[in-house]
């Protein structure tokens, strides 16, 4: 176990990041300055990528994917890429939402954008109850800031409200969850070391007296916390603010409502539910396949009549939250003693070709409008394709992405998504019952994929094959430009070498991979080999 002086070393990044966050506060109050503040800000994430790289880097080698756990921390291969990733993150939303904030408001805006930043390098680490709840507050706050920080009319101060009041609900479900789950475990420790009490040991718990009592909190204790972290990833039923809330803020702060929560809900359902409560996998695993299929339903049903663009987006971003809950479903599984794995790595994959595709559409959005005006209708993309050729393929290559159409990364993931539940149902052949809800949730997705080409390709049909209704002032600045050049990349990487990100998540599946809790250890643990293809097939496998 590392020292506590390690442990402050570990969180140099995010102290950097809470510490410039107050200083641009500060400062910003004296000497507000767009260009400035932004090229700043730019830098502390160059100087965080920097340590967190310098830092860590050393530590993954082809043997360990596991590294120790520090109290509150867990220091593996998961949070590591992670935590780059929300570097990224903050790094592609400054760039998109500096411009839409007015020349007084800059500093508060990118201060508040490394906040939330902060939060999720937090929530990729977490390993105790409290920690993990405070990081999603540091997420939520920094939130109803920038949204309230959009646009300042009646539309964007509804969302914001909407948003802050049904937020404080989740939080308040999600809270009272972990009130149960610490009256199970009676820790607040979500993995712990040998011999040590954790939230993962209290299985053993079960057949002690009183173990019964604790059985039948378990399912509340699950749905609780379901209830609180399905609110952050938009599944039904928890979905119902998305599209009030997008289509009344601004295309910037809509790409965050997009990604932003949705990365943490999904980490935090990996760390606490999946890995951290073997003991419930049993009606775990039943619970996401449902929320998968309703999700994914509801979410591409409802989008094929939406006309204004962040309301479509909106149920596009529900609908992936279904895909997700796809892996997460075969995660749990694992608990109950399939031969199949591949849920948590292919959770990763998606998430990743998810969020790039989703925050290059708001870029655009952001680089096709300007300070004045927005683009919101999908009448107004009409003709795109003649006035603005570059933006428009540059939409069309993410439209594509999360349409799933091959050779771009949003096919693979759906690819890796529904290999996992077709290799589930396979594995458990011997089981009519069980093999039949993972057959039922592959083919519910790959219906679902297949409603979704429809309207992701109305808006490429608008673009190239419908006459234009008016110039689009095309005036978003150079930062949502760059933010989009970086996407493209990123989507068009992913889909033509998926083989590298699939072999990253797998790794970081191998860190937080169902064990015994009572063999878990700090010491070094196996990596995954890399010799793994795309389709998760059984060559894919890696010993554990």
């Amino acid at each position: 176990m590392f020292v506590d002086a390690e442990t402050i070393r570990l969180l140099w990044p995010e102290i950097i990041l809470i510490a410039m966050a107050s200083w641009i506060y500060i400062a910003g109050a004296f000497q507000p300055h767009r260009v400035w503040w932004t090229c700043f800000s730019l830098a502390v994430y160059g100087v965080v990528a920097y340590v967190l790289l310098g830092t860590e880097s050393t530590m993954w080698s082809a043997e360990t994917a596991l590294v120790g756990i520090s109290g509150p921390l867990r220091i593996d291969f998961l949070g590591f890429i992670l935590r780059c990733f929300a570097v990224l993150v903050g790094i592609l939303f400054t760039l998109i939402g500096a411009r839409g904030s007015s020349r007084q408001l800059t500093s508060e805006f990118l201060a508040t954008v490394m906040l939330l930043v902060a939060g999720l390098m937090l929530v990729a680490r977490a390993n105790d109850m409290v920690l993990l709840f405070v990081s999603l507050e540091m997420i939520s706050i920094p939130t109803y800031v920038l949204l309230y920080l959009g646009r300042r009319d009646r539309a964007n101060s509804e969302a914001t409200i909407k948003y802050f009041f049904l937020s404080i609900l989740s939080s308040g479900l999600f809270l009272y969850g972990l009130s149960f789950l610490y009256g199970i475990a009676g820790t607040t420790t979500l993995v712990g070391m040998m011999g040590q009490e954790s939230v993962q040991a209290a299985a053993a718990g079960f057949v002690q007296e009183g173990g019964e009592l604790y059985q039948a909190m378990a399912p509340i204790a699950l749905v609780l916390l379901m209830a609180g972290l399905g609110f952050k990833i938009a599944a039904v039923p928890f979905h119902f603010y998305a599209p009030d809330v997008y289509q009344g803020c601004s295309n910037a702060n809509a790409g965050l409502l997009a990604v932003a929560p949705k990365i943490a809900g999904v980490v935090a359902i990996l760390r606490l539910l999946v890995v951290a409560m073997p003991w419930a996998a049993d009606i775990g695993w039943q619970l996401a396949i449902v929320l998968a299929v309703l999700t994914m339903t509801i979410g591409n049903v409802c989008a094929l009549w939406q006309t204004n663009l962040r309301r479509l987006m909106a149920y596009s971003s529900i609908a992936h939250a279904g895909y997700m809950l796809i892996g997460i479903s075969v995660a749990f599984a694992f608990h109950e003693g399939t031969s199949a794995s591949g849920g948590i790595g292919a959770t990763l994959f998606y998430l990743l070709v998810y969020a790039c595709a989703s925050l290059g559409t708001f870029a655009v959005l952001v680089a096709l409008g300007s300070k004045e005006s927005e683009v919101s209708g999908l009448n107004e993309l009409a003709g795109l394709a003649g006035q603005r050729p570059a933006l428009a393929a540059a939409l069309a290559v993410f439209m594509f992405s999360l349409a799933g159409i091959p050779p771009l990364a949003g096919f693979w993931g759906k690819l890796t998504l529904f290999s996992s539940a077709v290799n589930t149902a396979t594995a458990t052949a011997d089981n009519a019952s069980f093999a039949a809800w993972f057959t039922l949730l592959a083919v519910a997705g790959a219906l679902n994929a297949a409603i979704a080409a429809a309207y992701y390709l109305r808006v490429v049909a608008k673009m190239y094959f419908r006459p234009a209704q008016g110039d689009l002032p095309a005036n978003g600045g150079l930062g949502a430009q760059a933010a989009v050049v970086v996407c493209v990349v990123l989507v068009l990487g992913l889909g033509l070498f998926p083989r590298i990100a699939v072999q990253v998540t797998h790794l970081a599946e191998a860190a937080v991979a169902p064990v015994d809790p009572g063999s878990l250890s700090a010491a070094a643990a196996p990596l995954p080999r890399l010799a793994g293809d795309v389709q998760g097939s059984d060559d894919a496998s890696w010993d554990r």
